[in-house]
């Protein structure tokens, strides 16, 4: 079994790093306690977060290339997550996005998940309640694994 010598592992973990140094991350939930705990859970890890308790107020602000990923809430007044989702992608086909729910909120809405992206798998959910250390993980494999291309948006 062939093993990384310690200098190539280190210098991974510095690239790693680095790339979440630069990675920008907008959270976009109405409830301000989980927004502020995502916001400080995050760049405590190095994130840099925007975070917004309003989805209009985030769509509004929203810029093309800005951001690395997003993470929406579903269940939201004025806009849920999945016309956040639509409407984001609208500006940014790049951008990769993840879904914070309520298992029971999901249920609710798969007829329009299905109709906004029918191919992506529960990777895309984050259920709350999450622990900080879960939440960091889950965020990690989504900015080095996925890419928005594997979510087929339909127009």
């Amino acid at each position: 079994m062939i093993t990384p010598s310690s200098d190539i592992t280190a210098e991974m973990t510095e690239v790693l790093h680095e790339k979440m140094e630069k990675s920008r991350i907008l959270v976009v939930d109405d409830e301000p306690d989980v927004n502020f705990t995502l916001k400080i859970t995050l760049e405590d890890k190095g994130f840099k977060v925007d975070a917004f308790d309003d989805p209009l107020l985030a769509l509004e602000n929203f810029k093309a290339g800005l951001y690395d990923l997003v993470i929406l809430d579903i269940k939201m007044p004025k806009m849920n997550g999945f016309e956040l989702f639509r409407e984001i992608k609208k500006i940014d086909n790049n951008v990769k996005v993840c879904f914070l729910t309520a298992l029971n909120e999901l249920h609710d809405y798969e007829p329009f998940r299905k109709e906004v992206f029918p191919k992506a798998g529960e990777r895309y959910f984050i259920q709350k309640p999450i622990e900080s250390e879960e939440m960091i993980k889950r965020v990690n494999e989504m900015m080095m694994t996925h890419s928005s291309k594997e979510i087929e948006y339909q127009n």
